[in-house]
């Protein structure tokens, strides 16, 4: 989880210059070129500084709830946040891996889940052995849980340091 902490502190920091620098200056170039009805470069700078400031308003909520999550508080016997969990998808009859992540870190193409997506949210609490059916956009996904490794034990594998990125 350090590893999601540094890349977000890292990205608030970038959009705060930008906020304090650079868009000052683009506003101000913008502004001398005249009539700011119709100066799409003043809109347009506008418009990004409307959103470095809710991406910021974003990121300081996700550090705050990272902040609050406690290792200890996520069970050790179930899936949660930070879990890699092998299914058996039971139509296809194929093996999968997920890692449940924060939506910040997810990448499906790489079997990063959100623990906010459908089926991050149907895998939640439950354990090995599970079956669940969960409704995804495209219809109903049947899982056999087949294995699940925590954050406590994904931790332990890495030297009980860094995490390998699964949270």
């Amino acid at each position: 989880m350090q590893d999601i902490r540094s890349r977000l502190e890292g990205e608030m920091r970038n959009l705060e210059r930008e906020l304090r620098h650079e868009l000052p200056r683009e506003i101000q170039v913008a502004r001398e070129l005249g009539d700011l009805r119709e100066n799409a470069e003043y809109k347009a700078a506008l418009e990004r500084q409307s959103f470095v400031r809710s991406r910021i308003g974003q990121i300081q909520r996700r550090l705050s709830e990272l902040s609050r999550l406690n290792l200890e508080s996520v069970p050790t016997d179930r899936i949660h946040l930070g879990s890699r969990v092998r299914v058996l998808d039971l139509e296809s009859d194929k093996e999968l891996t997920y890692e449940l992540v924060i939506a910040e870190d997810a990448d499906p193409a790489k079997g990063r889940i959100s623990t906010a997506s459908p089926i991050g949210r149907g895998l939640m609490g439950k354990q090995a052995g599970d079956e669940v059916s969960i409704r995804i956009p495209s219809g109903m996904r049947n899982l056999e849980i087949v294995e699940v490794k925590t954050a406590h034990e994904l931790q332990g594998e890495n030297g009980g340091g860094q995490e390998d990125g699964a949270v």
